[in-house]
């Protein structure tokens, strides 16, 4: 998928400190005190458009989010929809994940989310899966133990790729799902890509992983 550019949008961002947070490095350790509260943090790693965290932290007031995502372009869409609500609990980073564990500390989080990831269908891409076992040690760092990892996608192999990824990893698995829609579940809030997936009778497939306590 080609991504367009807009000219001007890094700078936008930095219009909205309060949203954006610039240099998350220096709050390593910190998060809480940006908050100003001592809710739980759950985190979302490629953010994209925004429409998941904008659900999530309306759904669930007294819970943390923080999205992260490295294209500007992208990003300014999420603050367009946000930066006029009273949203306090919702912040983003303008950053790269592979770049996480310069951003927070052991057990600073609880729970990270992983939605329609690109699947990187070559094996000589298997390292740049957000779900490979790489990245999965870098969660780890930042997860409070027998933190969670809820994962969604529409790829049927990045989807099989990534059990036995958490499952090889030593992980436990719960709430599995071949078909999302189908199976009942409540609260769901859905993203960009998986309401246009939906409206096509595409299989949306999710799962929970919990690494050890």
């Amino acid at each position: 998928m080609r991504l367009r550019n807009i000219p001007g949008a890094k700078d936008e961002l930095k219009q909205y400190p309060n949203i954006v947070v610039h240099d998350p490095s220096q709050h390593k350790g910190s998060w809480k005190k940006v908050f100003n509260n001592e809710n739980p943090i759950h985190v979302e790693v490629g953010t994209g458009k925004g429409q998941f965290l904008v659900g999530m932290s309306e759904l669930h007031p007294h819970i943390n989010f923080i999205g992260i995502e490295k294209y500007d372009s992208v990003l300014l869409r999420a603050l367009e929809q946000v930066k006029d609500l009273d949203r306090p609990n919702l912040k983003f980073l303008n950053e790269d994940v592979a770049d996480i564990l310069n951003f927070f500390n052991k057990g600073e989080l609880e729970r990270l989310f992983i939605n329609f990831t690109d699947p990187w269908p070559k094996n000589r891409h298997e390292k740049r899966r957000l779900t490979y076992k790489g990245f999965l040690e870098m969660y780890e760092q930042i997860l409070v133990d027998g933190g969670e990892i809820h994962f969604k996608t529409d790829n049927q192999g990045l989807f099989e790729y990534s059990l036995e990824s958490f499952s090889g990893y030593g992980m436990t698995l719960h709430n599995v799902s071949l078909d999302l829609h189908r199976s009942g579940i409540k609260g769901n809030v859905m993203t960009e890509y998986e309401r246009k997936f939906s409206r096509k009778g595409m299989r949306i497939y999710r799962c929970e992983s919990k690494f050890r306590s």
